[in-house]
């Protein structure tokens, strides 16, 4: 019996935001990969994404949460600390798609830190952003210290709105907070059939290619490009060699570190995970000068002048120190949104062409297909559909059953569920 070669919709209901409706992918790919690999081989796939569960706890989780109720209990937490109603909405797609996305270090594993910043008084949820300066093709936006979720989306909302007028919109934002991942927003722009870039800046982690100090932020990017039938290319990465969270797990695994992913205060490479936490100095992507690190260290100024030195808003060592949640962010975040049409026509076939050969490459392992940027994420989409909730480490589900008690609201219910000790 042929393998079908068709794309298939593969979330049909569980309808959280036009993102999460919009999950595609290449059937045929998926069955080829059953078939070598098997089910269990296609998942330890999925597994391999960036996200970063087990910095929280190392047992494998048992739990799983049906999105819906994800997404019913963050927005009750942030409508009971005085979030209006589509902000709420708003920042909580935000978590919840890059947990289903399986980056769960930017998911529900922020919602207390948002809370925290918003009963502080460091982030105002009731903020709506306001337009400073406009051209036909640009824009300059104060966030006015309102949620990052809410200013990514005005924004990306506004730099699409010109796209389709004149072919390109870049927006830039000040007095903006973390925002969620990077390709929340270029997946916006490509549910529009359009280009879409994100960058922001963060607090300081990366030390500058022979520097001693941490002078920049992790500055992710993101670049997301529509394929035919729902398929498409979405970069999201960080200018740093390694997150944070994965020192912190070798720390208390007592395992060393590669040399390249950070530098004690000294300013040398170091392979002990104490001292690099406590150093807070994480290496440019690439590591060390030998290593091209220098590149990562340029395409994290690039995002910095990009975001903090455009807009006007907090920059490289400006920035807040993270876990201070008592001053004001002032992070700078910029958006684009590209129309195809307006280039060359035949994007979409092209894009397809590329990313579909890319996929059919012989892979030197046989047991990892190569994959392009955005597979690992459609994957552990996939996972979750296929388990019908979303798995959420032990200590999540303790944090928010404090942060239920805490702030009134209706814990969030999850079903015990006999799940493989290696998936």
């Amino acid at each position: 019996m042929a393998l079908p070669s068709t794309r298939v919709l593969l979330v049909q209901n569980q309808c959280l935001s036009r993102s999460l409706c919009r999950l595609q992918i290449d059937t045929l790919q998926i069955s080829r990969w059953i078939v070598k690999y098997g089910t269990r081989r296609q998942y330890s796939i999925a597994q391999s994404t960036p996200a970063n569960s087990e910095i929280l706890s190392d047992d494998p989780p048992r739990l799983v949460t049906p999105l819906e109720e994800a997404k019913r209990f963050m927005i009750d937490c942030f409508k009971a600390v005085g979030t209006p109603q589509d902000h709420a909405e708003i920042v909580s797609e935000n978590l919840l798609e890059a947990d289903y996305r399986g980056h769960y270090s930017h998911g529900m594993n922020r919602l207390e830190m948002y809370i925290r910043d918003i009963q502080g008084g460091s982030t105002d949820a009731k903020a709506e952003p306001a337009v400073l300066k406009e051209t036909v093709a640009t824009a300059l936006v104060d966030g006015k210290n309102g949620l990052g979720a809410v200013v990514g989306r005005r924004c990306m909302d506004l730099a699409i709105k010109k796209a389709k007028e004149v072919g390109i919109g870049f927006v830039v934002a000040r007095g903006s907070n973390h925002y969620g991942i990077a390709g929340k927003y270029a997946l916006q722009a490509i549910d529009e059939g359009l280009l879409g870039l994100s960058f922001t800046n963060t607090s300081p982690f990366m030390t500058p290619t022979r520097a001693k100090t941490a002078t920049l932020g992790t500055n992710p990017l993101s670049l997301g490009a529509p394929a035919n039938n729902g398929d498409s290319f979405v970069l999201d990465m960080a200018t740093t060699a390694v997150a944070v969270g994965k020192i912190e797990l070798a720390r208390r695994k007592h395992e060393p570190i590669p040399e390249g992913w950070a530098l004690n205060d000294e300013g040398m490479p170091e392979t002990n995970p104490t001292i690099a936490y406590k150093s807070g100095k994480l290496m440019p992507l690439g590591g060390s000068e030998l290593n091209s690190g220098y590149k990562g260290y340029g395409l994290g100024m690039l995002v910095e002048i990009f975001c903090g030195i455009l807009s006007g808003s907090a920059y490289g060592p400006h920035v807040r120190k993270w876990g201070q949640s008592t001053e004001l962010a002032n992070l700078g975040q910029a958006f684009m949104a590209i129309d195809p049409n307006a280039f060359a026509p035949g994007f979409e076939d092209r894009m397809s062409d590329l990313i579909d050969y890319t996929r059919n490459l012989e892979p030197a392992n046989p047991e990892k297909p190569v994959l392009v940027h955005g597979d690992k994420e459609n994957h552990h989409m996939e996972k979750v559909n296929n388990e019908g909730g979303l798995r959420y480490v032990e200590n999540q589900h303790k944090t928010n059953e404090k942060l239920a008690e805490e702030l009134k609201v209706k814990p969030m219910t999850s079903k015990t569920v006999d799940l493989p000790s290696d998936e």
